[in-house]
């Protein structure tokens, strides 16, 4: 059984987590590390992301009941387009509310757009089975021994920090 919490702190974990890989890869491209637009040590497209992945796969494991190798097929195959699509919408807002550009794939060769590249749904299909099959069983593991308090300090925190970024409009790249 998954409690209230389970989600919310998926979200927290993988939003921290994505925060830590956006940092180290702009670490090895030689840059200034700061990942996203919050203050914070979140960057939410990757909880939203973990969470529709999570969400999807449980869906198609519950629900469809197929062999192994065709779930994991439906699975990468889904959500690579959906991942696709959230960080294309993402990109597209971003731009729209804060006139600033996060990422631009231009420069790839199988580009759509300057938000989409093949060469970058490709990561989000391996990141797709990282999570369903690495990382979110080691979480599980934990999940649930997180007090709701933690939660609660979590929730406020992130608040704060979604308010101050968007009263201010202010941006860290």
């Amino acid at each position: 059984m998954v409690n209230n919490m389970y989600y919310l702190n998926c979200f927290f974990i993988y939003s921290f987590v994505g925060f830590i890989y956006e940092n180290i890869i702009e670490l090895v491209r030689g840059k200034k590390p700061g990942s996203g637009m919050l203050y914070g040590p979140f960057t939410p497209i990757y909880g939203i992301g973990a969470l529709l992945i999570l969400v999807i796969s449980k869906f198609i494991f519950n629900i469809l009941n197929l062999n192994k190798v065709l779930e994991v097929v439906i699975i990468v195959l889904s959500l690579t387009i959906i991942l696709t699509v959230l960080e294309w919408i993402g990109g597209v807002l971003i731009e729209k509310i804060f006139h600033v550009t996060f990422w631009n794939y231009s420069n790839f060769k199988f580009h759509i757009g300057k938000y989409v590249a093949l060469e970058v749904s490709f990561i989000w299909a391996l990141g797709s089975l990282l999570v369903i099959y690495v990382l979110q069983p080691l979480i599980d593991k934990f999940i649930f021994s997180i007090p709701s308090y933690v939660t609660y300090i979590l929730i406020i925190i992130f608040t704060i920090d979604l308010v101050i970024t968007f009263s201010s409009k202010k941006v860290h790249k």
